[in-house]
């Protein structure tokens, strides 16, 4: 590997570790040349499959926008940053171990609300309200009622009941 610092091709690693997470081995480098130090990071490259929209077009697998909706639906609610990586792992997991080289997009939204409302019932409601397109207020109402009624014992205590007690 070259060095960033002097471009002279003779680097040598000095340490390796595995990142905190477990997805990732940093590997601490010291050029031959210029004796600069640096950071490289490795991934597993693992290929995930294509994904077939609503309409029917096809399109590669978007990290970012799976993590750009997720950042969205949990914007300022009380969930913290190691929770959602955590849930982002799951599904980047799960997507990367289909064996099938398209997947509907419609099952990736499922596997989003399935996490989401583990971690959130707002974000949930909000990514779901999208995702299903609710078209008026009754929408919401059932769809909140579904959820209190399926996990009435996951009721996160941070959070104030979504519909009033009667």
């Amino acid at each position: 590997m070259w060095c960033p610092f002097c471009n002279h091709d003779d680097t040598r690693v000095v340490d390796s570790r595995v990142t905190g997470d477990g997805m990732q081995i940093r590997r601490r480098r010291e050029c031959a040349s210029c004796t600069s130090r640096f950071n490289t990071y490795e991934t597993p490259e693992l290929v995930a499959p294509r994904v077939i929209k609503s309409g029917g077009i096809r399109e590669a697998f978007s990290e970012e926008k799976l993590r750009n909706g997720m950042l969205r639906a949990l914007e300022k609610r009380p969930v913290k940053t190691r929770e959602i990586e955590r849930a982002i792992r799951v599904l980047l997991r799960e997507i990367r171990s289909v064996e099938e080289a398209e997947i509907p997009s419609s099952l990736i939204g499922e596997w989003v609300m399935r996490e989401l409302s583990e971690l959130d019932q707002v974000a949930y409601v909000r990514f779901a309200s999208v995702y299903r397109r609710f078209e008026d207020v009754q929408a919401f109402r059932d769809e909140i009622e579904r959820l209190e009624r399926e996990s009435p014992g996951r009721l996160d205590k941070r959070q104030i009941s979504l519909l009033k007690e009667h």
